[in-house]
């Protein structure tokens, strides 16, 4: 495929934004009708599929087969191990696209990976290899045999080992589960089966966020090992001990001990370190709601006391909405881009649980992060920020009373959880306003990210330009980032959130969509 053939079209679509959509009101409650999802903007989905091949372009030209690509020095790159993690990261965006040369290739591709070797003996993260590479190969896998299967026509022998890789995989790292609480190790050398992390303690995402993928596995292989790996690690974060570790009913800190499954602190909040284990406890529930509802209830726990006892209205900005850090019950002012996703998992509580409590206070937790996204030079929102008005930068205070926080950390690493709750709160309300907030995110990335061969992250959203370019192509661009801002344009696809009414497929955490167990697809 010649990707710069598409050239005009991103230009022409992505330079010159529509408004805002005047429709602004949102309905009651969610409904059933396929009206609130026919409105499909081709244009844009056609931009934003053209981003990905644009930026698929300079990787399969410069980096493949290594995981990641330098668009400025048209350069690739080995953080994931060797095993060509932007290309089984972005395979299942490509089919969704229909992007058939690619999707071709990679299948070709993925059977001749070892994953046996990494890269210079490099640690592997049991955390990002399950949720990018087994959650890739295996929504590839679900989708290709599902409603993609007539699509692409694959060969039988190529979607099979979608699946047989992922075994081999997940057979490579599972040592990482021998420990006497069956908390895993994050970070493992696989050539001597030792562990990497040079200390006893794990974080809440890295043991909260396997059960999804690991129970998928066992679910599509018939070997109920692999989840229940995961559950035995996830059942010390169920039932957290001692009880000073639950500061807040449902909010639990952060480290645990490997060797005992205590906690270690009561620190925490829905920010990096922390956020997936909330994340994944309502998407569990909704994966198998016949056999998991512990799960919906711990979320249901942890929600309401989000809404009770960490719901934050900056001074300057009471009509902004964020969510609190905490250490112990004192609650720290503080978030991140990284926690941008929490709307998006209110949403998806809301819809399946069918409370519009929850949809309001995730559509709010949106609109929150979307003020971070305008107020800035580029219009994207920075990596940290805070609102405490007792810690305002003096060279930010203007900034801070106009728009209710300060930046603490102004990198933009390509980052996709803002787009991704405005795909949800699209998805629950039918509003257009959302698609166009999408937009507006995706003119803003294209603009100022655009480098070289691809997109890199930059030093600096508060400076027109993003003051200089830092490298770095991540994998979840393709992963989630171009997903999120495709699917809220494109057709309806019956792997969407609430597609029907109902929930047939559930993301993981890296965007990868699973068949939702016992559905027929």
């Amino acid at each position: 495929m010649r990707f710069f053939a598409y050239a005009p079209l991103i230009g022409a679509a992505i330079a010159s934004p529509t408004p805002l959509s005047k429709r602004s009101q949102t309905r009651s409650f969610p409904d059933d009708t396929l009206e609130r999802r026919a409105n499909v903007n081709t244009a844009r989905a056609n931009a934003v599929k053209q981003m990905f091949q644009i930026g698929y372009s300079g990787y399969q030209k410069y980096a493949f087969p290594m995981d990641q690509l330098e668009p400025v020095t048209n350069q690739g790159f080995n953080p994931r191990n060797g095993w060509g993690a932007t290309a089984v990261d972005g395979l299942d965006t490509a089919i969704i696209m229909g992007l058939n040369d690619i999707v071709t290739r990679t299948l070709n591709f993925i059977p001749t990976i070892d994953f046996t070797k990494s890269y210079q003996n490099q640690s592997v993260s049991m955390f990002e290899t399950t949720i990018r590479y087994i959650g890739g190969m295996l929504a590839a896998y679900d989708l290709l045999n599902g409603p993609y299967s007539s699509v692409f026509s694959p060969k039988s022998s190529q979607v099979k080992a979608l699946l047989s890789q992922s075994i081999k995989l997940a057979d490579t790292i599972k040592f990482g589960f021998n420990t006497a609480s069956g908390i895993p190790y994050n970070d493992l050398y696989i050539n001597n089966h030792s562990n990497a992390d040079g200390g006893s303690a794990a974080d809440l995402a890295q043991v909260g966020t396997l059960v999804l993928e690991w129970q998928r596995l066992s679910d599509l292989s018939g070997n109920p090992k692999y989840g229940q790996l995961a559950q035995k690690a996830e059942s010390h974060l169920l039932s957290p001990k001692p009880a000073s570790s639950e500061p807040f009913p449902g909010l639990v800190g952060t480290s645990l001990d490997i060797k005992t499954g205590l906690f270690l602190d009561s620190t925490g909040g829905w920010v990096g370190g922390d956020d997936s284990f909330y994340e994944y406890l309502i998407k569990f529930w909704v994966y198998n709601s016949d056999k998991y509802a512990h799960y919906k209830d711990r979320w249901v726990l942890a929600a309401d006391s989000t809404i009770k006892n960490l719901t934050s209205h900056p001074k300057p900005r009471p009509d902004i909405t964020f969510i609190d850090a905490f250490s112990g019950t004192t609650l720290i002012e503080e978030s991140q881009e990284l926690a941008c996703f929490d709307g998006g998992n209110f949403i998806l509580g809301g819809l399946t649980l069918k409370q519009k409590k929850y949809i309001d206070y995730g559509i709010a937790l949106a609109q929150g992060c979307r003020n971070t996204y305008q107020s800035t030079a580029t219009h994207i929102g920075p990596e940290e920020y805070a609102w405490d008005p007792t810690k305002v930068p003096s060279n930010q205070m203007d900034f801070y009373n106009k728009h209710g926080f300060y930046i603490t950390d102004a990198v933009y690493v390509l980052r996709p959880e803002y787009l991704e709750s405005l795909y949800y709160a699209y998805r629950a309300t039918g509003n257009t306003t959302y698609q166009d907030w999408s937009w507006e995110a995706i003119v803003a990335i294209n603009a100022t990210t655009r480098v070289g061969s691809g997109y890199s992250d930059i030093e600096n959203v508060n400076v027109k330009g993003g003051g200089g370019f830092l490298n770095d192509q991540e994998s979840f661009l393709f992963a989630e980032a171009l997903k999120y801002a495709y699917l809220i344009q494109a057709a309806d696809t019956p792997i969407n959130v609430n597609y029907g009414g109902k929930e047939a497929w559930v993301f993981n955490t890296e965007a990868h969509p699973f068949k939702v167990n016992g559905t027929v697809v």
